[in-house]
């Protein structure tokens, strides 16, 4: 913000942090008002998807909210940062994001002192997993009458079937990737209890004569003529072409009786290779191209967290609260409607058009602060002034911790006898 505030005229840093941190402007209504605009955006004759995904934000620190240990895919392994698990519109290339939840870990929600520090409401402090925060993302998006034909998930979502039979149960029409070891049955498994012979434990582990297999080697042992080709869109590189194969399978949890039908969706690029394997309910009669080309619809998510981090600023703040992490979210979720609207309306004059060229156009022709020669300098004093506050503060800080430390040496002394 202090950034912001040395560009755009008449602004301040102090004023910006206020509506950032302290306002009390209702981040959910404004979130509310960005789906409908996304989902009015993008209702035309082609599929809609509502793909969940998440995201992760490197922080460093514990004062963050929901700050913790946690995979963080953006960087590929464990860190210290933050997660939030996102819910985006995508139809053929145009997507954008329409909903966000913050991921509190189970530890954040047992330490009231520490959501007191950073603002959690008293109703947001119950400990959810990513997959309920993910149905709640569909379930709300219903209830706002949103349109989309199906909820697309990655394997994070997909290595178990808790996300897949709650969909299945709602009614959603859903395309969710798998890992290549998740196990799936060619013949229906009829799950049965072993006969009890009246000693011991009664049996509760359900048993099958039927032997699942890893879905990676199901699809390599297909046969060729089990494959066919469909063109799904066009890209930057020419026509997206892949091979396709889609079996009817059961999936079944050992713990429980219940199993499902389900469609195993493979595709892979004609050279054989990019293969992704995925679960979904639709019906068997719908068409190859049309699976193939829902499955691969997820691409667009990461587009969007790409255009959301690189030119609106999605991982660009600093900010501690809870309101103010989800005040920023809005603002940039609210960014990147006018991104969509921008390409959507400019798409016979500049059909290439990217939110890195409105960044460009924006950076080029918004209007800046004077850059005189005083005003360089006056910007100057003011970063050196904040940066002596920070070396002061953190210099006292350093004394007390030093402080501190001497005290319980002195006392640990004082018990063992060695101050006289």
């Amino acid at each position: 913000m202090e950034r912001m505030s040395e560009v755009v005229p008449g602004s301040d840093a102090r004023n910006l942090q206020q509506f950032l941190t302290h306002s009390k402007w209702d981040h959910r209504a404004v979130i509310k008002q960005v789906s409908h605009d996304v989902s009015e955006e993008l209702n035309n004759s082609k599929p809609c998807g509502l793909i969940i995904d998440e995201s992760g934000f490197e922080k460093q620190g514990e004062s963050s909210v929901g700050v913790a240990r946690q995979w963080l895919g953006r960087l590929g392994k464990v860190d210290n940062g933050q997660v939030g698990v996102f819910g985006v519109l995508v139809n053929d290339t145009r997507f954008a994001p329409i909903d966000v939840r913050l991921y509190l870990p189970k530890k954040w929600c047992e330490d009231k002192e520490r959501c007191d520090k950073a603002g959690i409401p008293e109703d947001k402090r119950e400990f959810q997993t990513k997959i309920e925060q993910a149905l709640s993302i569909v379930k709300d998006a219903r209830k706002e009458g949103l349109q989309f034909d199906w909820v697309g998930a990655d394997a994070g979502y997909g290595k178990g079937l808790a996300f897949i039979d709650q969909l299945d149960e709602m009614g959603e029409t859903f395309m969710v990737d798998i890992h290549s070891d998740f196990t799936v049955y060619q013949n229906d498994p009829k799950p049965y209890l072993p006969e009890w012979q009246g000693k011991g434990r009664k049996p509760s582990r359900w048993k099958s004569t039927e032997s699942g297999v890893e879905a990676s080697k199901y699809i390599k042992a297909l046969a060729p003529s089990r494959w066919s080709r469909v063109f799904v869109r066009d890209t930057t590189r020419g026509k997206m072409r892949l091979e396709i194969a889609v079996e009817t399978i059961f999936v079944w949890d050992v713990t429980q009786s219940k199993v499902k039908e389900h469609l195993l969706v493979a595709t892979r690029s004609l050279d054989r290779g990019d293969l992704k394997i995925s679960l979904s309910n639709a019906k068997k009669s719908t068409p190859r191209k049309k699976l193939a080309f829902m499955q691969r619809q997820r691409f667009w998510v990461e587009r969007a967290f790409e255009d959301a981090k690189s030119e609106c600023g999605m991982a660009d703040y600093q900010c501690r609260k809870w309101s103010a992490w989800h005040h920023h979210m809005a603002l940039v979720m609210m960014t990147m409607v006018f991104m969509l609207k921008e390409r959507k309306q400019q798409q016979k004059a500049f059909p290439l058009l990217s939110a890195a060229d409105i960044e460009l156009l924006l950076v080029e022709f918004l209007p800046r602060r004077d850059t005189s020669p005083e005003e360089i300098i006056n910007q100057l004093k003011k970063r050196h002034g904040r940066r002596r506050k920070a070396i002061e503060s953190h210099s006292k800080t350093t004394e007390r911790s030093y402080q501190r430390i001497r005290k319980a040496r002195w006392r640990e002394n004082v018990k063992s006898g060695q101050n006289g």
